[in-house]
């Protein structure tokens, strides 16, 4: 397949990309408007009056309380390679990000938008410097999964809040490719839920049919209880597991690549980020009582296929404060996104919490 040609093999591959400056990504389409701060769909044009066509007119757009934006609009085939977004909207969980290919009802991607960048404490903004994932200061937020498809690709946000988003950045880079039959479409999912001692197990995903792949793992974990709280396995149940999964972990700091409790020179955890997995937020104030820690375990080279189901699971258990030093079970709150390939039709998305419920609390 072509997008995954090594450099040197696509030069002259033509390249778009879609904009508030060039909202349809056609060729020559961009930087077209006067200033005219007065026209609602040049809102953000007032400083470069004085500058005039060209000189950053339409650098934004604005997303209301219950508004949807349609980002990108594009004819296939081709492949999107990167997708900034940022926006001054106070909780980014309010605004969902959602994804829809070859005209589907129901999108493949569907994530509050900070989550879908690993930064999914909207107190908390913080950097991930990974290889697909990349926040920037100031919350400037860049992916680079690969999204090939074959007809069209729509991109939304909606703004679920009760605030207007004054300003949404975007920029979506495409590759005019042809697309291989059998190539799998790009996904990912949110889920957030409360575990307890009775059922202490986190669902990340479930209900996938069909031939995939799984690429990724965001937890936005928060710890409730005192004492360490990443024991539990991440278990991956393949092509027809019940009770037993194929695929296993052995605690959740080995999965996302840590060891002895994440923990530094000062016995508490410690964030760290490197290319395919990492811990980019540990908010450790009072090791008795709440905390929030942020990881992502990216499946590039080390990618878990399936050939017709998949479920993904994590367990909230501790270690420590029994009196007989055993694990025990826990009540925490854990928000997650899946990312996967598969070839479509994919299966009925869980619905999205409220926007308060996925809020930072």
């Amino acid at each position: 397949m072509l997008f995954e040609q090594a450099l040197y093999m696509q030069a002259g591959v033509p390249t778009r990309q879609i904009s508030a400056e060039n909202p349809t990504g056609e060729k020559g389409g961009g930087c077209a408007w006067d200033p005219d701060p007065s026209n609602p769909f040049l809102s953000h044009s007032g400083a470069a009056t004085e500058l005039g066509r060209g000189w950053k007119v339409r650098p934004f757009i604005s997303v209301k309380s219950g508004e949807t934006a349609v980002l990108a609009d594009i004819n296939g085939p081709s492949v999107i390679n990167q997708i900034f977004l940022t926006s001054d909207a106070k909780y980014y969980s309010d605004l969902v990000l959602r994804i829809y290919w070859d005209n589907e009802e129901s999108p493949s991607v569907e994530c509050p938008m900070g989550a879908f960048y690993a930064m999914g404490f909207d107190k908390h903004p913080h950097h991930v410097t990974s290889l697909p994932v990349t926040v920037a200061p100031a919350r400037g937020m860049n992916c680079y999964w690969q999204m090939p498809f074959r007809k069209k690709a729509a991109i939304t946000i909606t703004n679920d809040g009760d605030k207007d988003a004054g300003i949404l950045a975007y920029r979506v880079l495409y590759k005019l490719l042809p697309v291989d039959e059998g190539a799998a479409y790009f996904h990912a999912q949110y889920r957030r839920a409360m575990t307890t001692p009775e059922y202490p197990v986190h669902v990340i995903l479930d209900e996938v049919k069909g031939k995939g792949l799984y690429v990724g793992t965001y937890l936005a974990w928060y710890a409730l209880s005192p004492g360490w709280w990443g024991e539990g396995e991440v278990k991956f149940y393949l092509d027809g597991d019940t009770s037993q999964p194929t695929l296993c972990d052995n605690g959740t700091e080995d999965y996302f690549g840590g060891a002895w409790g994440f923990c530094g020179p000062d016995k508490e955890e410690e964030a760290f980020s490197s290319p395919f997995l990492g811990m980019p937020l540990a908010v450790c104030e009072n090791n008795s009582g709440p905390r929030k820690f942020g990881m992502y375990r990216w499946h590039i080279l080390d990618s878990i296929g399936f050939s017709y189901d998949i479920r993904v699971t994590v367990q909230a258990l501790g270690y420590g404060c029994h009196p007989d030093w055993k694990y025990r079970p826990l009540s925490d709150d854990i928000a997650s996104v899946a990312y996967w390939y598969q070839t479509e039709p994919h299966g009925k998305f869980p619905e999205l919490p409220d926007y308060k419920a996925r809020r930072d609390r």
